[in-house]
């Protein structure tokens, strides 16, 4: 029995160590956020005597916006999420039962000093009550890459932005699809049209690492410690 309880201990301290791996922290030059190079292209053949040269035409009555693979594109944040959540339940059961003393014979029957009649009562209370709140808000922009052109015309777009501040870095890294319809004039879209959308706001540093548990903390808050 003690053998057993023994290798118990063993699993899981073993459970709670794997459980407090390091994470190594995120740095510059991410393949899933890096800027997409557009494909080289042939020259075009040389044409002296003609007007129209390709790859040097301009359009004069269309704004520039994002459309191939390695253009740019401003992605203006606008993301605020808000959430509340509330609950009381309360709930109340009471049991009475009595045994009256019998009567036999017109006489009631007892066992000595001790009367046979018999009372039973039972009550049971239950009170909770749980609220939640939470709203998060990030506003900002960030120009990125257009990676690939879907084959149905929708573009992937990807790219980070890194900020060296006193006492460490700050980055936002955004992945997503967009519709090349929804660019505007400047050639800016809102992150609400973001599809499939992949956006990372943090950092990492001495104020980062401020706010993170130490490694024993998380050994004692993991929801394995049995304690």
């Amino acid at each position: 029995m003690l053998v057993r309880i023994c290798n118990i201990a063993v699993a899981g301290l073993l459970v709670q160590l794997s459980a407090c791996t390091v994470v190594m922290p995120p740095s510059p030059g991410d393949p899933l956020y890096a800027p997409a190079n557009p494909t080289a292209k042939d020259a075009a053949p040389a044409n002296d005597g003609g007007i129209y040269r390709p790859g040097h035409s301009l359009s004069l009555f269309s704004d520039r916006r994002a459309s191939r693979v390695g253009d740019i594109v401003t992605i203006l944040l606008q993301e605020r999420t808000t959430s509340s959540k509330s609950a009381d339940t309360e709930i109340s059961k009471g049991n009475d039962i009595t045994f009256n003393e019998p009567n036999i014979l017109g006489a009631p029957v007892s066992a000595g000093d001790y009367s046979l009649e018999t009372g039973i009562s039972q009550s049971r209370e239950f009170g909770g009550e749980a609220s939640s709140d939470q709203s998060n808000r990030l506003d900002g922009s960030i120009a990125v890459t257009v990676s690939e052109v879907l084959p149905n015309g929708l573009l992937r777009v990807q790219g980070e932005k890194w900020l060296t501040l006193n006492r460490g870095d700050e980055f936002i890294r955004v992945r997503g699809m967009i519709r090349p319809e929804d660019i505007d004039s400047s050639n800016t879209i809102a992150s609400t049209k973001l599809a499939d959308a992949h956006i990372s706001y943090s950092g990492r540093g001495e104020l980062a690492d401020a706010n993170k548990l130490s490694w024993i903390s998380r050994f004692f808050n993991n929801p394995i410690w049995p304690f």
